[in-house]
């Protein structure tokens, strides 16, 4: 036996409830973990509050590391002891021990530790995605992150600046635009007011050449009106709830936008891209290009809190769950 937190309805975090569940022995293809570090992501909000569906009871969570305890008579690459860490479709990430399908399983390279492993994975691989697959960012061109100083957008602006490409942060503090400008951007705009000026004020006029956009309904509009002529607002996430809906004629009389909403199920959603994008993300988290800056750390029994400060945007960087 072990306890985990699970989700028998949606709502507030109150319906985040701390139990204890019989997790059983792994099958001929999966692993037995001992988790040791739980990454906190907006998909668990958006789990726990019904934007995403999915059937109950349930657990949540989507990543985490650990080291093996068990694994299947089938279980090839992955022994007891290695440390390991995953992302997976079927929430279930904050537990103590959990049971998980091997081929999701990615080790940990030495010189990255379990904490840092668990609060990257997703958000590094969302990262990888982003920059790497759907606008493929190119030296000298300028990409603007709303949300900077979050988990996604602190990844996000280090690996940009790696590739060339000049980066500018919007935050929504002098705290964590200190942090931005440690973290990769350029240049930083505190607040979202008068975007669209203030970032043409930075690039000498002009608008920019694609904006990876997490934040959803607040930034949109403004987004679009930051963009110059031909360029691409990549949407990526709803921390502030879901984007609207817009007619394409909005695109066309910005200068013939490209709007793309990504999502990681089409980029990370076999073996081979999790892989190839893990072996590029924790390359560059031991070199140092991308430092993985962890702010906070709570015990997994006070998931609902954690999910509160990420929600009312307290948090800076990532955040991990320790059983």
């Amino acid at each position: 036996m072990a306890k985990a937190i699970r989700l028998s309805e949606h709502g507030g975090t109150e319906v985040l409830k701390w139990e204890e569940v019989d997790v059983g022995a792994p099958g001929a293809d999966e692993a037995l973990l001992r988790q040791t570090a739980i990454g906190l992501n907006f998909a668990d909000v958006y789990l726990r509050t019904g934007l995403y569906p999915q059937s109950l009871p349930s657990g949540i969570g989507s990543e985490a590391a650990g080291v093996v305890a068990s694994v299947g008579k089938k279980v090839r690459g992955i022994k007891p002891g290695d440390r390991v860490v995953y992302s997976s479709a079927a929430p279930g990430a904050y537990a103590e021990q959990r049971i998980v399908a091997a081929d999701t399983l990615l080790k940990i390279p030495a010189g990255v530790s379990d904490e840092q492993a668990a609060a990257v994975l997703v958000k590094g691989l969302t990262s990888w995605f982003l920059l790497r697959q759907t606008y493929k960012l190119k030296r000298g061109e300028v990409a603007l992150i709303p949300a900077a100083a979050g988990g996604v957008g602190l990844i996000m602006s280090q690996w940009a600046r790696s590739l060339g490409a000049k980066v500018i942060g919007v935050v929504s503090s002098d705290e964590k635009a200190r942090l931005a400008r440690r973290n990769g951007c350029n240049q930083v705009l505190v607040g979202y007011h008068d975007l669209p000026a203030r970032v043409r004020k930075l690039n000498r006029g002009q608008g920019v050449d694609v904006i990876y956009d997490g934040v959803g309904k607040d930034t949109l509009f403004a987004s679009l009106d930051c963009l110059r002529p031909r360029a691409m607002l990549v949407s990526f996430g709803n921390a502030s709830g879901a984007a609207p809906p817009f007619s394409p004629l909005e695109l066309a009389k910005r200068g013939s936008l490209y709007f793309t909403r990504a999502g990681a199920g089409d980029y990370l959603g076999n073996v081979e891209a999790r892989r190839a994008g893990a072996r590029e993300l924790f390359a560059l988290i031991r070199r140092k290009v991308i430092r993985v800056h962890i702010g906070q750390r709570y015990p997994l029994a006070q998931a609902a809190q954690a999910q509160r400060d990420l929600e009312s945007r307290r948090t800076i960087g990532s955040t991990v769950l320790i059983p």
